[in-house]
């Protein structure tokens, strides 16, 4: 699993070994994080690997799957989290900007993917989960590299579920909205009511609910699904979301500003914070 060391990849890493699973997951720089969750899985007694890698590179990835190849000798399910957000108009993001989200978001999923296929094939078994964003689908000003790359993860997936189906293999994506991670906590600290009150279940998501909707996908209740987007997001992509003014006035790398109005109010609430919802 790549990006397991915070937020949603933590819950989906401690799910999966409370599911008895062997799990080797991927960090870029938080090793502190990424052992502590190694270690808590371990004194369980469930069996985790920390491995740090950047997932951007393809030669990493191969060395990242050939080492548990040669540790556990098959891969049974992939989870491709790692994410992160660079966010700026159009106008002003930098080819760099654009670039760093688009290899680590997208290009890292084909690096992984390509790289397990294989021994998933020969096993002719495998599980695939892509973490998308409902912002492949809801457009945010300001998120142009990052709506690219989970667009372009969901187009892969549905390629990728059609070549390799008849292998065993099953790929699927969740599409999580609005989630309570460090990430977004700046922005619930100060609108938190405002954006529940947009979302149509009136709470945000919890991490567990997005490693809900893992686990179903790698489970055999679900080995007749592949090549679907499960949207994890209390219906905020319903289209009764109430917002008529969603943008971004400026937009500083980890810092955000945005305008929210209300469809039924006069009122325009205005906070800061990182809005990235996968």
């Amino acid at each position: 699993m790549t990006g397991g060391s915070r937020g949603i990849g933590k819950a989906i890493v401690c799910r999966l070994a409370e599911a008895g699973a062997n799990v080797a997951f991927v960090y870029q720089s938080n090793q502190e994080a990424a052992s502590k969750i190694a270690c808590d899985i371990t004194a369980l007694g469930q069996v985790a690997w920390a491995m740090k890698a950047d997932v951007s590179k393809k030669n990493e990835a191969d060395s990242v799957v050939e080492q548990i190849l040669e540790k556990w000798s098959k891969i049974d399910i992939l989870v491709n989290n790692a994410g992160i957000i660079r966010d700026k108009p159009i106008l002003t993001m930098s080819v760099e900007e654009w670039q760093q989200v688009i290899d680590t978001n997208l290009t890292s999923v084909f690096n992984f993917c390509q790289a397990v296929v294989r021994p998933m094939m020969s096993a002719r078994y495998g599980r695939i989960v892509n973490m998308s964003s409902v912002s492949a689908d809801f457009s945010n000003p300001g998120q142009a590299n990052y709506a690219a790359s989970k667009a372009g993860i969901e187009g892969f997936s549905r390629c990728m579920a059609v070549e390799y189906a008849k292998r065993g293999i099953t790929v699927n994506c969740v599409a999580p909205g609005f989630i309570e991670t460090d990430m977004t906590m700046a922005v619930v600290n100060l609108a938190g009511e405002k954006i529940k009150a947009a979302i149509p279940v009136k709470r945000l998501g919890k991490p567990e609910d997005v490693s809900n909707a893992v686990m179903f996908f790698v489970g055999e209740e679900a080995s007749y699904v592949t090549g679907q987007v499960l949207k994890v997001d209390g219906g905020l992509t319903l289209g009764g979301m109430g917002w008529t003014n969603f943008s971004w006035v400026d937009a500083n790398i980890g810092t955000l500003i945005v305008f929210v109005m209300n469809e039924n109010s006069s009122d325009a609430v205005v906070f800061r914070g990182i809005l990235g919802f996968g």
